[in-house]
């Protein structure tokens, strides 16, 4: 352990418990960022041997194939507060640190719509705008209002506006023009106080029903949503995974025509007026992956859209299936895979 104007520094920390993978890699520097100013401190001392940084929330999209030359910040800056009330909607302010459930179960529990379709998804409200997250027919940045980051190398706080943060499929400015230049602190989203239920989406109806409701609410589609998704995904704690590998795939009107009159049974959803998206599950089941097994590197049985590490898979091993099974789906489909998850 080291100390450096005040902050506890860990050294030579295996990354393992801190990745939902389950991946034992270890970093050179580590850190529990516990406030904002303690993410401050450590950026603008400068230090030179901490000039790389990896921003950590839960690890529950990252797959680690290597050590971590650098310092890693954990962020886990707690805190959900109300900002902002009117007759329809509220503003909900959540810190980065905040589980991404906790804070979906904290906003239903309260009667404010808007997130409830992303029940059960695993990580952090900071990782959340990164991936812009989304599950069953809602994303992420649909109730998003703003956020609040520091620059990594300058120290700069930025207010970032939906605009700013230029949300698309799975995608958003940090993962691309500012990708490893800005650590999220806090996000502010807008909900309603009148839910407008969105239950069309996959087998939410077929659930309700099973649950026997008759009215809905909150609390009801939130708790089949959760129901659905412990169903078909692996609990982390006991089998490491970061759920979803891949994106589902878009292709052009004139791609999806051909590959429907080969497979007819092929899953498909509507993307914008040109482009459809293809399930990447699918596509993988076709190929005959489902289930399959490469040492400890595998195929969740249930859906082989995920990729688990059954103990002492390395993050090569599974990076090598991934690339195994890009490759046959190109092969059979003539699509590329592209991955949900961050590599390091």
């Amino acid at each position: 352990m080291v100390i450096i104007y005040r902050m506890n520094i860990g050294e030579n920390i295996s990354l393992r418990p801190y990745n939902t993978f389950g991946i034992d890699v270890n970093a050179r520097y580590f850190m529990d960022i516990l406030s904002v100013d303690d993410i401050d401190s450590v950026i603008k001392a400068g230090h030179p041997e901490f000039s790389r940084l990896l921003i950590l929330g839960f690890g529950s999209n990252i797959l680690f194939t290597q050590d971590f030359d650098g310092l890693v910040l954990r962020i886990g800056i707690k805190g959900i507060e109300k900002v902002y009330e009117d007759t329809d909607h509220v503003g909900i302010k959540a810190y980065a640190g905040e589980k991404w459930d906790d804070l979906v179960g904290y906003c239903v529990e309260n009667g404010y719509a808007g997130l409830e379709n992303l029940s059960l998804i695993p990580g952090s409200t900071g990782a959340a705008p990164v991936q812009n997250i989304g599950a069953y027919g809602a994303e992420f940045g649909n109730c998003f209002k703003e956020l609040e980051a520091i620059h990594t190398t300058t120290g700069q706080f930025r207010h970032f506006s939906k605009s700013d943060c230029a949300f698309s499929y799975r995608n958003s400015v940090f993962k691309s023009n500012l990708k490893d230049q800005y650590a999220i602190l806090s996000v502010t989203f807008i909900l309603n106080k009148r839910a407008e239920f969105n239950t069309s989406y996959g087998t939410i109806e077929e659930e309700l029903k099973v649950m026997g409701v008759r009215k809905k609410n909150l609390l009801n589609v939130r708790e089949a949503i959760c129901r659905i998704r412990r169903s078909k995904l692996p609990d982390p704690a006991l089998i490491g995974n970061a759920g979803s590998f891949f994106k589902n795939p878009s292709v052009s009107l004139e791609k999806y025509s051909e590959l429907k009159k080969a497979y007819p049974n092929m899953v498909v959803f509507q993307g914008d007026e040109n482009t459809y998206k293809i399930s990447a599950g699918w596509l993988i089941e076709d190929c005959g992956w489902k289930g399959k097994r490469i040492g400890d590197a595998g195929v969740y049985p249930r859906q082989a859209l995920v990729l688990v590490n059954y103990g002492h898979a390395s993050g090569q091993n599974i990076l090598d299936l991934a690339s195994t099974i890009s490759q046959s789906v190109k092969n059979r489909f003539g699509i590329d895979l592209e991955s949900e998850v961050n590599i390091f």
